[in-house]
């Protein structure tokens, strides 16, 4: 779990931040990645995991999802699925016990063990994490979004409620803040997914909105070359401009905090801002592989994202 929160594009736990705050932004990502991992069919042993959540275990993920899923099977959503149900039952144990409700079982997962004491110290609520596992369910039957807004409907389940979590770690999920923090994931969200637009081709899945494609003459088979094309590179590069917007967008949630957490959320900000650099200095050619940002960029756009104040 630590590697994979290392390869983020923006720092998850981050060491100056205090230990409590370490704790539960560990946990928060804990949950939000084996809730992916089990929807994307990259647990490391997904037969184990269904045994322990008490769903059956024929029903687990395999490693032959990738193909099985490119030919349309309905084994592969339904384990996935299956996981998925198995983790939500998992969050309501935590919630329950957490409550002290009556005959509560604590959960089965370690990573939901280890969620409780946060939900208990910070007062989380379970929506955010609801959203998290529905966005994975999404993922399941949507592997297209016809428009851009179809997209940010989409980000509102699967990015937006990590930022939520995040303030209200740190008490202070107000109307505005939130607003602004939405905008701020939506736009991360976005970025990743032109990054990493060659891999989830692979998966059969393409969140390029399609009315945009036909706009810019992009066809799927466009998506299967080793490089990307003029037309392409144009459509990623709008896309681009419209991730750069809701970061714009979200920044004055930076200048709305005080102490280490406005480091965090500049380095929120700054992690997307670095991702579009990179984008853009690959010549937006998300197929010869996914553009990483520079860590001497990621700093450099954390820096003046602090100065600003936004």
């Amino acid at each position: 779990m630590l590697d994979k929160a290392g390869a983020e594009n923006f720092p998850v736990a981050p060491f100056f931040m205090p230990g409590a705050m370490r704790d539960g932004l560990m946990a928060v990502y804990g949950f939000a990645r084996l809730v992916d991992d089990a929807g994307d069919g990259d647990l490391a042993d997904p037969v184990a995991t269904a045994q322990l959540l008490g769903v059956p275990a024929e029903a687990s993920a395999t490693p032959r999802d990738a193909a099985l899923a490119a030919a349309g099977s309905s084994t592969v959503t339904d384990s996935r699925l299956a996981l998925l149900d198995g983790l939500e039952a998992d969050l309501d144990r935590a919630f329950e016990t957490v409550l002290g409700a009556p005959g509560a079982e604590p959960p089965r997962h370690p990573l939901l063990a280890a969620l409780c004491p946060v939900i208990d110290r910070h007062g989380l609520t379970p929506e955010p994490f609801r959203a998290l596992i529905q966005a994975n369910r999404v993922d399941q039957t949507t592997s297209r979004y016809r428009t851009f807004d179809d997209l940010l409907g989409y980000c509102e389940l699967s990015a937006n409620p990590v930022g939520r979590l995040v303030l209200q770690l740190a008490g202070l999920a107000t109307e505005e803040r939130i607003r602004r923090s939405d905008a701020v994931c939506s736009a991360l969200q976005v970025v990743e997914h032109l990054q990493d637009v060659a891999e989830d081709r692979a998966r059969d899945r393409i969140y390029l909105p399609a009315e945009d494609m036909v706009r810019f003459g992009v066809t799927e088979a466009d998506l299967d070359a080793a490089h990307a094309g003029p037309e392409l590179r144009a459509l990623v590069a709008y896309e681009a401009q419209r991730a750069r917007a809701l970061l714009d967008q979200g920044a004055p949630l930076v200048g709305s905090v005080r102490g280490r957490l406005r480091l965090l959320l500049a380095g929120f900000t700054a992690g997307g801002l670095a991702a579009l650099a990179a984008v853009a200095e690959a010549d937006n050619d998300v197929l010869a592989g996914a553009p990483k940002p520079r860590k001497s960029r990621l700093l450099r756009e954390a820096a003046v994202t602090l100065v600003r104040g936004r």
